[in-house]
């Protein structure tokens, strides 16, 4: 090989055997990989450097050994929803579509680079990873409990925005790919193997050198199964049958409270017949639109960074007492509120014990509840059931620092039936008036 390879700090480019060089991702200073922006534009350096490289093949792998990559950077999420919000009302769509787009054009440069592209996974892929993974042209997959792939963004009120709603339902069909999306579901071993998810199903520690192996083989393919010519995706009117079932099914599960799963579907319905080039380009506007919502912004700060600062207080018995009266508190005025006003908070989203399937059920109104407003009946009845609950949250803001304030919307959400999609008593409260 006479390419200089590119100097690169968030993955590092190794020399293997017969022409071919592995591309190991592994952030420094980092027990787990995610994509960061610098991860992202560092990929993007590479895919550009492959198309004009004599290399003959490239094998991708972590160098961490907990994971592949566990997906995006939740941190920067949040400071990216901040910088999208603070631009002018008119510019934020294209404010979020520049910021958010660099990763799915740098899987798309680097399958498309011409070279082969085999992924070794020996961990978790998940969100951004196993987007990446799709990337390549071939996946060898550890048969190990700990190694699975999954998008699990609907979690945390997004999707998929590296052309994971494209790629998936492309490589395993639309009916496969919907419990991913939607659902957050993992493959594993032989079930990815049958979905048609990875292409090679091996012993742990022998997933490099079985990614080696077909990149070496005459097998070696540099073109994706879309980008064939042959390729052909199901009828527009097909698509839109599968869609509609899909999206009733969640109405029914969400009351039309969560963004994220519509969003989806609306990637799968509109991009799927389209070029992969032109369907890449319209999930990112979904995703630009989406990403502007709250719900995204106040699942991460809760599901996620409120989760892990619990845990971890709960695990080391540092759980502030500040928190704890907090949490006792909020959890009295919750259950106060869903006796004075069952349906109506059942139809918002709230649960508790003792709600029926009559107090759940619901016609489904146009847009979401956030975005309604006082001339909507229940809405109103919910929100006034509320007052003392939103009055308690405001009176603890001060008391309580970030972290106490996420680690109480956790504990709330997950011991009390106060919905993620509004993040927390004291996170609604702060998109309330005092």
């Amino acid at each position: 090989m006479n390419t200089p390879f590119p100097d690169l700090v968030q993955f590092r480019v190794e020399p293997a055997r017969d022409g071919l060089i592995h591309l190991v991702f592994d952030m420094p200073e980092r027990s787990m990989n995610v994509f960061s922006n610098a991860a992202i534009h560092e990929l993007g350096r590479f895919s550009a450097w492959l198309k004009t490289s004599d290399v003959r093949g490239v094998v991708i792998r972590s160098g961490k050994a907990s994971a592949f990559c566990a997906g995006a950077d939740l941190g920067e999420l949040g400071a990216a929803y901040d910088m999208i919000m603070a631009a002018p009302a008119d510019d934020r769509h294209e404010v979020a579509f520049d910021h958010f787009f660099p990763l799915s054009k740098a899987i798309r440069a680097l399958e498309t680079a011409g070279k082969p592209v085999a992924i070794a996974i020996a961990g978790l892929a998940l969100g951004g990873g196993c987007e990446l993974a799709l990337g390549g042209h071939y996946r060898v997959l550890a048969d190990a409990p700990n190694a699975a792939l999954g998008l699990p963004e609907s979690l945390v009120g997004l999707l998929p925005g590296g052309g994971g709603t494209q790629r998936l339902p492309r490589l395993v069909g639309i009916d496969a790919a919907l419990p991913i999306l939607l659902a957050a579901a993992r493959l594993s071993g032989q079930a990815a193997i049958d979905a048609g998810l990875v292409h090679q199903l091996v012993e742990p520690g022998t997933e490099v050198a079985a990614a080696e192996v077909w990149l070496l083989s005459d097998a070696a393919s540099t073109v994706q199964p879309w980008d064939q010519p042959a390729f052909s995706p199901p009828s527009s009117d097909d698509i839109s049958r599968r869609i509609v079932v899909a999206r009733e099914q969640s109405l029914g599960e969400t009351h039309g409270h969560e963004p994220a799963p519509l969003a989806i579907l609306d990637c799968i319905e509109q991009g799927l017949p389209l070029p992969f080039d032109q369907a890449i380009r319209t999930e990112m506007e979904i995703f630009a639109h989406l990403i502007q919502r709250p719900e995204a912004r106040d699942m991460i700060r809760t599901l996620f960074h409120g989760k892990v600062d619990y845990e971890r207080a709960m695990r080391k018995q540092t759980l502030s007492t500040a928190v704890m009266e907090a949490t006792s508190a909020l959890l009295t005025e919750l259950d106060f509120a869903m006796e004075q006003a069952p349906l109506a908070l059942a139809a918002a989203g709230f649960r508790k014990a003792g709600f029926t399937a009559a107090h759940v059920q619901t016609a489904i109104a146009d847009g979401y509840w956030l975005d309604g407003d006082e001339s909507d009946r229940r809405r109103l009845e919910a929100l006034t059931a509320l007052e003392p609950l939103i009055a308690s949250s405001h009176r603890f803001i001060p008391k309580l620092d970030l972290a106490e304030q996420r680690m109480v919307d956790y504990a709330v959400v997950t011991h009390g039936g106060f919905p993620a999609y509004l993040g927390g008593p004291i996170a609604f409260a702060r998109s309330r008036p005092t």
